[in-house]
């Protein structure tokens, strides 16, 4: 107990030092970029003192220690401030802007781990037969496809051409759970392509490692079969580090989603980055992205907390540590 304590200690210090690195660089690089906050605003024509009077309604004009302990402040207290262009609270906005990219987020990778877990398997299982390479090589060429050309090709084949599905646009679940999946299954399908590919061949691989190992051929000789010695004692052992590479793809789609959204009209928090950076809405950017952030550094700090579980080698390291 006094272990996991140290290795949660441990990477509980790594998620807020990265937050604070992460947020500072964040709101250091959006000041020192051209531009003025101001004229986007209110328009190249406005007055001198117009200009004044925004900069000093929105306390741009002060030092930018005191800006950014301000911004770190209110968001400590749940507060993200109001835009500088609309004025909307930012708080409700961002909470329902990342209801929605995680609802698809989450669709989209449970999509890629129907489908890679299985393949993978049976990739592995197979590994010198047609279906293996057929298998492997698929997973290849869907590594090199970007999530946005997967969008295109949705859209343009299944929603226009075939008119099978709508081509953009979201409806909530508890709205109508039923146009909720019409409208959520192109985008997701989208997102989990790609993430489904990669996680195939790191299931292959790690299936494929756990079949060479001594202890599943004890349990073969104690009388299993191939497949039954590998579903009751190699796949849990395979699982370590397809957990790991699961983390790190799930922290990509909540990145790949900003461009998906846009793709499929979605009324996500990568909807809502894009428009606020076209707007130059800074204090909305920089909350936008350190919310993307948190959601990657929690995603990891997760995977790391599985990945100490389920390997006790780990465990013994960190007591070492």
């Amino acid at each position: 107990m006094v272990l996991v304590r140290r290795q949660v200690g441990w990477l509980a210090g790594q998620f807020l030092a990265t937050l604070a690195l992460a947020s500072a660089l964040v709101f250091v690089v959006l000041r020192v970029l051209p531009g003025d906050a101001a004229v986007v605003a209110l328009g190249v024509n406005a007055t001198p003192d117009a200009l004044a009077r925004w900069r000093a309604e929105h306390g741009t004009d002060r030092p930018l220690l005191a800006q950014y302990g301000e911004w770190v402040g209110g968001m400590l207290r749940g507060d993200f401030g109001t835009s500088f262009v609309t004025g909307n609270d930012l708080t409700t906005l961002i909470a329902d802007r990342v209801q929605v990219t995680l609802i698809l987020v989450g669709l989209g990778m449970l999509l890629a781990l129907v489908v890679a877990i299985p393949l993978g398997t049976l990739a592995a299982v197979t590994h010198r037969s047609v279906w293996g390479t057929v298998i492997a090589g698929a997973s290849q060429v869907g590594v090199a496809v970007p999530n946005f050309l997967v969008g295109v090709l949705l859209v343009s084949l299944v929603a226009v051409h075939a008119g099978w599905l709508p081509a953009g646009g979201w409806t909530p679940p508890a709205v109508d759970p039923v146009e909720f999946l019409r409208r959520a299954i192109l985008p997701a399908v989208a997102l989990g392509t790609v993430q489904a590919a990669v996680i195939t061949r790191y299931v292959r691989s790690a299936v494929l490692e756990v079949m060479r190992e001594d202890f599943l051929r004890t349990a073969r000789a104690a009388g299993h079969t191939r497949a039954g010695a590998l579903v009751r004692h190699g796949l849990r052992n395979a699982g370590v580090p397809v957990v790991t590479v699961v983390g790190v793809q799930l922290a990509a789609m909540l990145v790949g989603a900003v461009v998906v959204e846009r793709v499929f009209v979605v009324p996500g928090l990568g909807s809502l980055l894009v428009d606020s950076v076209q707007q130059r809405d800074l204090l909305a950017v920089q909350s936008i992205v350190v919310v993307l952030v948190a959601l990657v550094v929690v995603v990891n700090f997760v995977v790391d907390l599985l990945y100490t579980a389920l390997d006790p080698r780990l465990r013994a390291e960190g007591g070492a540590r």
